[in-house]
């Protein structure tokens, strides 16, 4: 019997830190359900504008996220790329796109319930 992958939980987020339940602190994050990482931007490109790449939603999605939480930074300056709204859309893939401690909140409460959830965290602008 496969054992469900539960998503981990944010413990805190303040600017600039996140502490991550079973991965520690860090600055960005990539969570999927079982682990997650830092987030790199400079791997696929990704800068405030045009904001999140389809390569960047690409890991949480593989590793077993059936629903996303994406943040727009605490600042509201990181933009989601229009070619990701596509690529998300078109998979009929769930997203929720937010201020980061909203983005946090929803997060945590949909792994609490259980849900596949994955996400990409900036605790910056």
């Amino acid at each position: 019997m496969n054992a469900v992958l539960k998503s981990p939980k944010i413990i805190a987020v303040t600017w600039g830190e996140m502490v991550v339940e079973g991965i520690g602190k860090g600055r960005d994050f990539k969570l999927w359900p079982g682990g997650g990482r830092e987030w790199n931007w400079a791997e696929t490109g990704t800068h405030h504008d045009p904001g999140i790449q389809p390569q960047d939603v690409k890991e949480p999605l593989s590793r077993g996220s059936t629903v996303l939480v994406l943040t727009r930074g605490m600042a509201l300056r990181l933009k989601l790329a229009p070619k990701t709204t596509a690529f998300l859309k078109t998979r009929g893939i769930p997203y929720h796109f937010e201020e980061t401690r909203s983005a946090v909140e929803r997060y945590n409460r949909l792994a609490a319930q259980g849900a596949a959830v994955g996400g990409l965290f900036h605790s910056t602008c």
